[in-house]
C-alpha cells in the first residue's frame, strides 16, 4: 500500500469534497485511490496499490487546491494532459502591491487577457493566491506558459498574443 499527503487551502477543501462528498469520491473511482481530507488543517492523504494512480490523483487534487474547477482538473486523468504551476512571488519582488499588479496584468480587465490566452493556446488557466496554473496539452501548456511568463517580465498585452499566433504558425507549417 502506497501512501501520499498534500496540504491545500483551507478554502479549496468544500471544492475538493463537492456536494455530500461526491468530488472526492469521483476522483478516488476515476483514479482508483481512497482519499482523506482533514479539514481542519487543510491536510490531504492518498491511499492506492498503484503508486501511479496517487501520482495522478496528486495532480488533480493539486489543480483543484489551484483553483481549478474539478471537472477541468479531471482533464489531468487523461496522458497527454498535464499541470503547469508558475509561482508569481517570484517576479513581485517579496512586494504584495507588486503581486496584485502582477495577478491584475495577468487576468486583464474582466478577465479578457486570461480568457484570450486560454482560446489561443487552447489551455485552462487560473490565477489564484500567488500562483498561475495551466492546464492542457503538453504542447499547449508550454506556450500557453511561455506566454505568462513574458507578461510577467513586462511584455506588452499585444505583442505576447502576436507571440502566441507566430508560434501557432510555424507550428502549423512544420506539421
Amino acid at each position: 500500500m502506497y501512501q501520499d499527503e498534500l496540504k491545500i487551502p483551507k478554502d479549496r477543501i468544500a471544492v475538493l469534497v463537492g456536494v455530500k462528498g461526491s468530488t472526492k469520491r469521483d476522483i478516488e473511482k476515476k483514479t482508483n485511490t481512497k482519499i482523506k481530507v482533514d479539514s481542519k488543517e487543510g491536510d490531504v492523504f492518498i491511499f492506492s496499490e498503484d503508486s501511479l494512480a496517487i501520482f495522478t490523483a496528486k495532480l488533480i487534487i493539486q489543480a483543484i487546491a489551484r483553483g481549478f474547477n474539478p471537472a477541468i482538473a479531471l482533464k489531468l486523468l487523461e496522458e497527454d494532459y498535464c499541470i503547469e504551476i508558475i509561482d508569481i512571488t517570484a517576479f513581485s519582488r517579496k512586494s504584495k502591491k507588486r503581486l496584485q499588479v502582477l495577478r491584475a496584468r495577468l487576468i486583464g480587465s474582466q478577465g479578457k487577457a486570461r480568457k484570450l490566452i486560454e482560446q489561443l493556446t487552447n489551455t485552462d488557466i487560473e490565477v489564484y493566491g500567488k500562483t498561475t496554473s495551466i492546464i492542457g496539452l503538453h504542447h499547449d501548456v508550454m506556450l500557453s506558459k511561455q506566454a505568462v511568463l513574458n507578461l510577467l517580465q513586462g511584455s506588452k498585452h499585444g505583442n505576447v498574443y502576436a507571440f502566441i499566433e507566430k508560434q501557432k504558425r510555424m507550428k502549423s507549417k512544420r506539421e
